[in-house]
């Protein structure tokens, strides 16, 4: 009996779950974001890079009426920032995983729907330059340990979020001349590797999806966008129980709300 389905009914419950990296709230607003949202359905939608405070959210930047909100916001403003809205009102929600540091750059929120436990996550880019890789790295560190304190909780989760690792040669067009910058380190990778074969969560999107090409974030430089010159950056990284009710995956790609394309999961799941 997945996700709790009721015996006798014989059509499927969808459990819709969309995220994306919307690079400042504001902009994807008007770019129409909370417009496609309200068509999609969604029961829970996860963001992150807000670049806004609580004071910000006016109307116009939570179209979504119907969801119940929660966020963590950075202390510094215009910087980072995670939101989690849901259908349904959670019955408990978390801010931040006990990381001083991280903490106050707004990176975590998690929300729980009854043995679901659902998390918008913002992991650090090291782009910038060497000290902004030594704090991914130190990031990793810590959420390490917040990885094994989820799995330790004997519930079902979802991970959704910019994790800014692509974690196979498949998930990036370029992988040969990025194998030493941030994003593709063989450190990473293998952070990510045994975030997967050692904890046993699951990259979803590739357990229904093993195509080449699929995407989710692509540089503004160039005509990466128009060539698909990208990266697949963007998951939703599950226990297995949940992971193995995933039905249908999409990349939306039809328009642009950021330089991150929205990625949307259903489960065949209650919630």
């Amino acid at each position: 009996m997945v996700g709790g389905a009721r015996r006798g009914l014989h059509f499927p419950i969808v459990l819709r779950v969309v995220t994306l990296n919307v690079n400042g709230i504001r902009s994807a607003a008007k770019k129409g974001l909370f417009r496609w949202l309200a068509a999609q359905r969604a029961d829970v939608v996860c963001l992150q890079e807000m670049k806004c405070q609580e004071i910000d959210l006016d109307a116009r930047l939570h179209g979504l009426k119907a969801f119940a909100a929660c966020h963590a916001f950075a202390e510094k403003k215009g910087y980072s920032g995670v939101a989690l809205y849901s259908r349904s009102a959670p019955d408990e929600v978390r801010r931040g995983f006990e990381s001083r540091e991280f903490d106050a750059e707004g990176r975590y929120v998690e929300a729980r729907f009854g043995r679901l436990w659902v998390v918008s996550v913002y992991l650090p880019s090291g782009s910038a330059g060497p000290h902004r890789q030594k704090s991914k790295f130190r990031f990793l560190k810590v959420f390490l340990k917040q990885l094994m304190k989820l799995r330790q909780r004997g519930c079902e989760i979802i991970l959704c979020g910019d994790w800014n690792i692509a974690h196979q040669e498949i998930d990036l067009r370029n992988w040969r001349s990025n194998q030493k910058n941030s994003g593709f380190l063989p450190q990473e990778r293998a952070w990510l590797t045994g975030v997967f074969d050692e904890l046993g969560f699951v990259d979803v999107f590739r357990r229904l999806n093993q195509k080449p090409g699929q995407y989710t974030w692509w540089s503004n430089r160039g005509q990466a966008w128009a060539k698909n010159v990208g990266w697949r950056i963007d998951y939703q990284i599950a226990t297995p129980g949940i992971a193995a009710a995933a039905r249908r995956e999409s990349i939306y790609k039809a328009k642009r709300f950021s330089d991150h394309a929205p990625l949307t999961i259903d489960y065949e799941w209650l919630l």
